[in-house]
């Protein structure tokens, strides 16, 4: 039996069968850039869109890959107009991809900041993918001064011991796309007013069908996170409502089980983030609207399978096991 949440972190990033460690990689790479200046309109870069995706047969371009060079080169003149230039610069970019972001934004400040700061700099991609980890250093090996000021460390960013001790000394860190792709808790509730329970997912002897086991939480993320964003208040104002009562018999007689999907990998690695590097500057991308959800529950993600150019979603996160794509 396996907690919900290592269920997922394996479903997606266990070294073998990981969704992100298969070696073609979830993630799609351009060979040039878009001419956003030849497209006619909104219409036409949709159309565009969706000829890459089937020419790729990927599960998805990152932001930072359709509009390079430019959106990357945002970033690295925000990073400039703002740190202090009088000591050496260090990035840190969790989750990499294929490199674009940091091979971009380090072609940026070699060619517009003064020739010590890019000289000093050291930038570090922390990737739990050895297959991305390997597509970093090859995209930004393709500038070879930049190999000196580059590292790749191929380990699980949420782990405190991989970060090995503090590091006091300013410095950036850059999330594109990250926090979406960590995985959930997920909590469950039979009626209107019942406890929350954390979810645990066991495998039948006889099968290969996976259930839900339902338990008291005692897992102390879940907890936490559960706390911020208020779900013990909203159960204690049950508890103090004068209808109260009514709402328990309501519930009862009428029961309509509940489900919230819990950021609790999100949390994790931001409470890491902040012990291992407290003086440092972040800088985060992600999705803040998602299409269509079939999967129920609050804050439910979106779980889809991609072949031929083509999305299928699904209503049941277990539908698309290990193949599918995990986004929130």
């Amino acid at each position: 039996m396996i907690l919900f949440l290592d269920f997922i972190r394996s479903a997606l990033y266990d070294p073998e069968n990981g969704y992100f460690s298969k070696l073609a990689g979830p993630v799609g790479v351009l060979d040039k850039s878009i001419r956003f200046n030849q497209l006619q309109g909104r219409v036409a870069y949709m159309q565009l869109l969706d000829k890459l995706y089937k020419q790729h047969d990927i599960a998805w371009f990152t932001p930072v890959e359709l509009f390079k060079p430019w959106y990357a080169h945002g970033i690295a003149e925000s990073i400039m107009r703002t740190a202090d230039l009088s000591i050496p610069l260090k990035i840190y970019e969790i989750g990499g991809g294929s490199g674009t972001c940091a091979k971009c934004i380090m072609d940026y400040i070699m060619l517009n900041a003064p020739p010590r700061v890019y000289n000093n700099m050291i930038y570090t991609s922390v990737e739990i993918s050895p297959s991305l980890a390997e597509k970093q250093l090859e995209t930004v090996g393709e500038v070879q001064s930049h190999f000196s000021r580059f590292k790749v460390d191929c380990r699980d960013a949420t782990d405190k011991n991989g970060w090995g001790h503090v590091n006091s000394h300013p410095c950036w860190v850059i999330m594109l796309e990250v926090l979406d792709n960590l995985p959930h808790d997920l909590v469950f509730s039979p009626n209107q007013s019942s406890p929350w329970m954390e979810v645990w997912l066991k495998q039948n002897h006889d099968s290969l069908q996976i259930s839900e086991v339902y338990k008291a939480i005692q897992d102390p993320l879940i907890s936490k996170c559960a706390k911020i964003i208020g779900m013990d208040e909203d159960q204690a104002v049950k508890r103090r409502s004068l209808v109260a009562t009514g709402k328990q018999i309501w519930s009862k007689a009428f029961p309509k089980p509940r489900r919230s999907w819990m950021p609790t990998g999100c949390l994790q690695l931001l409470e890491v983030l902040h012990w291992a590097l407290p003086k440092m500057s972040l800088i985060a991308s992600d999705f803040s609207y998602l299409p269509d959800i079939t999967v129920s529950g609050d804050r439910a993600p979106l779980v889809s399978t991609k072949k031929s150019g083509r999305t299928k979603d699904h209503s049941n996160y277990l539908d698309a096991k290990i193949s599918g794509s995990w986004r929130k």
